[in-house]
């Protein structure tokens, strides 16, 4: 990921959590369970959750993976993975979970290393979708699945529309109030540039993943692209 978008990252981690409620009305949380449920990660597995952001999916991750399981939450964001080690302070028993600053286009382990993987609203600002998708490919074990949550470009125009005004009218307003409009609007760009769900499906089988599915949800506004290694 490029330095630019490092520093937005760094700059929105104290309010992180708080703009993902109010911008998605807490819809994110039901998003972000059904992304863990498609890594179809169980009790003992070892996980991976990337650009782990604040934890939201490393801390669901780590409740399906149980205390006999692991989960490494990866980002490139020290701020919001101070963010994550906070919160885990919360929580009793310690959940099995190692919070690591590196970089999804060059992961610090081996290969056929994890059972399940999982991604939230990271595949968009990486700067080498392929290279992200190929990595993913070689830490996970024959037959895991990863499951990648992001936004989506809805096919239909009219849809297509609605989530612009959501955008212009709604997500950057309450984001200029908290003093972070640069770092919001830029999520209007980075969706245009990012391929749909066909077109993910083609980069993951091109990678090598066995099978590749993306399923639409929030009328085709955001999206789970499911790969099985």
């Amino acid at each position: 990921m490029s330095n630019e978008v490092s520093t937005i990252f760094n700059r929105i981690a104290p309010v992180y959590d708080q703009l993902n409620d109010q911008l998605s009305l807490g819809l994110h949380r039901i998003w972000k369970e059904m992304t863990v449920k498609w890594s179809e990660a169980k009790p003992g597995d070892m996980g991976l959750d990337l650009c782990c952001g604040s934890g939201d999916l490393s801390f669901r991750l780590a409740r399906h993976v149980g205390m006999t399981g692991q989960v490494y939450g990866v980002d490139f964001s020290a701020n919001l993975l101070n963010t994550a080690q906070q919160r885990c302070q919360n929580y009793y028993p310690q959940p099995p979970i190692t919070w690591l600053e590196a970089d999804v286009l060059n992961l610090p382990f081996d290969n056929n290393y994890f059972d399940a993987a999982t991604m939230g609203y990271g595949l968009r600002n990486v700067k080498d979708i392929p290279r992200s998708l190929q990595e993913i490919h070689r830490v996970l074990k024959p037959g895991a699945k990863a499951a990648i949550l992001d936004f989506h470009r809805p096919s239909n125009e009219q849809l297509r529309s609605v989530q612009q005004w959501y955008l212009d009218s709604f997500v950057v307003p309450i984001a200029t109030n908290l003093g972070l409009k640069e770092e919001y609007a830029y999520i209007s760009p980075s969706l245009e540039r990012f391929p749909i769900g066909q077109e993910q499906i083609n980069l993951a089988l091109e990678v090598g993943f066995l099978h590749a599915t993306h399923y639409p949800i929030a009328n085709g506004m955001m999206g789970v692209l499911v790969v099985i290694r």
